[in-house]
């Protein structure tokens, strides 16, 4: 029976969080707006960008409005982080090891696929993977499982059999709630900044096959 390991991208690929404040920063300076590194914490990492818009501009921002800012927002932090792509600690190794034992696997973003493609494309990784969403695959963002629940249906696993990577407490509400088992990624934040975890791993030095294995039975 096929078993499959999914990836969230942002704080579980790569470390990108630094890269995304340094582009909202950019972003929001142009329109004299100046939110605080713990403002980021609460209300960035792990969050789609209509959430994030609508917050920092202080209502709804949605349809053609969305689009337009998250371009540009987007095109800042690609631009910011294009030489500067470096996966976190011993994914490649793992990523590999996966492969060689038959997991199916895939990746989950929030992110645009233009991230995705920029970061998954310079690390080879799209044509390996099984299952590529991003934002624009979804109606529904996390905390909603449809992004999982999409990738098991792709994968053609069913979703206890699927061990998910995440960083956020909105990725691990959403994986949690497709009925995933979920290993918490301590990049951004800590283990009591998350919901409960399956595991938690500082990187991927820490993690194998047979501990995927041991996690879906």
């Amino acid at each position: 029976m096929k078993k499959a390991v999914i990836f969230d991208m942002d704080g579980v690929i790569c470390h990108t969080n630094p890269f995304h404040s340094m582009a909202f920063k950019k972003f929001f300076a142009k329109r004299d707006m100046y939110p605080t590194e713990e403002e980021f914490e609460l209300h960035m990492y792990g969050k789609s960008n209509s959430y994030i818009m609508s917050h920092f501009f202080g209502r709804k921002i949605v349809g053609e409005e969305l689009l337009e800012l998250e371009n540009e927002k987007e095109g800042l932090f690609r631009e910011i982080y294009r030489d500067k792509i470096d996966p976190i600690a011993g994914f490649q190794d793992f990523f590999h090891q996966l492969k060689v034992n038959d997991f199916l696997t895939g990746v989950a973003t929030s992110a645009p696929f233009a991230n995705l493609q920029l970061i998954a494309g310079t690390l080879s990784l799209m044509d390996r993977m099984e299952s590529i969403l991003a934002s624009e695959d979804v109606t529904k963002h996390k905390p909603d499982p449809e992004v999982y629940l999409k990738s098991a249906f792709n994968l053609q696993v069913e979703p206890d059999l699927c061990v998910v990577f995440e960083d956020s407490f909105s990725g691990v509400t959403a994986a949690k709630n497709a009925g995933m088992k979920v290993v918490g990624v301590l990049s951004s934040h800590s283990k009591s900044e998350l919901p409960v975890c399956d595991l938690y791993i500082e990187d991927f030095r820490e993690m194998d096959a047979n501990k995927v294995l041991a996690l879906t039975g």
